[in-house]
């Protein structure tokens, strides 16, 4: 066995400072994804700084709007609180399809916008994974694929972004807020989620020691109408294999504004701008939904064993936006 040594945070600065001067080192939350992946040698730090004590739990839904949540506030927690479901049930949705009830209760927010990838070959420490050994090679490509990315992917990666929360916060333009040891520093969600381009094992901008401190999703009122749409193998505590994170508001038939997210078909939480860019001012027809849905999939890169994800997710575009407007269902 490798020796770890933990210790535990007092503070966020003294965490930030903890972490950052030591490269062997990481932080504790939940624990959820880390201690699966410190079992299997894929994660080996050398120390653990345990950052539960902190004061980063709080779920405040401002007078004006939006929302403020810490970055250590649980899942079920979350899910739970009333100006969540009230505002942003789609928040909600994506937190109570996202994992079983005993992980909602340990996993964090903060956290499971950071989780790891569910790719096979980067959580086997034998095979070549440019994730986990940059250089050596992707191992999905020409493996075992059902379950990998159509959009956004690279010759270097194609694993799928697997996180059912960040595709509802993407959708609803939320920001995520640091503490990191050049200072406090602020993210638009779509900026801080990478392709993997070249550089696959960079998910993110953040540096070494720099910690989530709390997620802004701002006032957002066509919010309080939204779904989360989740298709998978097994309705219990599975990864999705297409999902649709949607918000919308209707003026006379016609779609005013909509906002809406993929997840379970991108290297990271798809914001569907094609969708969005041609349903506004657009008639609610399934017609219009089909066009708008063909036209988000058009850039997707397949392989042989994920082709059928790209119908699939035209199909979960189309059955989110019309129960959305009340001509189907979400089940």
């Amino acid at each position: 066995m490798r020796p770890i040594t933990y210790s535990r945070a007092v503070d966020t600065a003294t965490a930030v400072a903890a972490v950052s001067a030591d490269p062997t080192s990481d932080f504790l939350a939940g624990g959820t994804t880390e201690v699966d992946l410190l079992r299997q040698n894929v994660l080996t730090p050398r120390r653990l700084v345990d950052i539960n004590g902190l004061p980063l739990t709080g779920i405040a839904g401002p007078p004006e709007g939006g929302l403020l949540i810490g970055a250590l506030a649980r899942m079920s927690d979350v899910a739970a609180a009333p100006v969540v479901r009230e505002r942003f049930p789609v928040i909600a949705q994506a937190l109570e399809l996202g994992a079983s009830a005993q992980l909602r209760h340990m996993a964090s927010m903060g956290g499971n916008l950071l989780q790891r990838v569910r790719c096979s070959y980067f959580r086997d420490a034998r095979s070549p994974c440019n994730k986990r050994d940059p250089g050596s090679g992707c191992s999905a490509v020409e493996g075992f694929s059902r379950g990998h990315a159509v959009l956004g992917t690279s010759e270097h990666c194609i694993a799928t972004h697997p996180s059912d929360l960040a595709v509802a916060l993407m959708a609803v333009d939320a920001r995520v807020h640091t503490l990191a040891p050049s200072g406090e520093k602020v993210y638009d969600l779509d900026d801080f989620f990478l392709l993997p381009g070249t550089t696959p094992h960079r998910e993110h901008p953040m540096e070494h020691g720099e910690l989530i401190t709390a997620i802004e999703i701002p006032p957002m009122p066509l919010a309080r109408h939204s779904l989360y749409l989740k298709v998978r193998d097994r309705a219990s505590y599975e990864f999705a294999l297409a999902s649709v994170a949607a918000a919308l508001s209707l003026v006379d038939g016609t779609i005013a504004d909509v906002r809406m997210a993929l997840g379970g078909v991108a290297t990271k939480p798809w914001r569907a701008r094609h969708v969005e860019d041609f349903l506004i001012g657009a008639p609610a027809r399934r017609d219009s939904f089909e066009q708008a849905a063909r036209a988000e999939m058009s850039g997707a890169r397949p392989t042989a064993m994920n082709a059928f994800k790209i119908e699939l997710a035209q199909r979960s575009i189309v059955r989110a936006l019309e129960t959305l407007v009340g001509n189907g269902s979400p089940a």
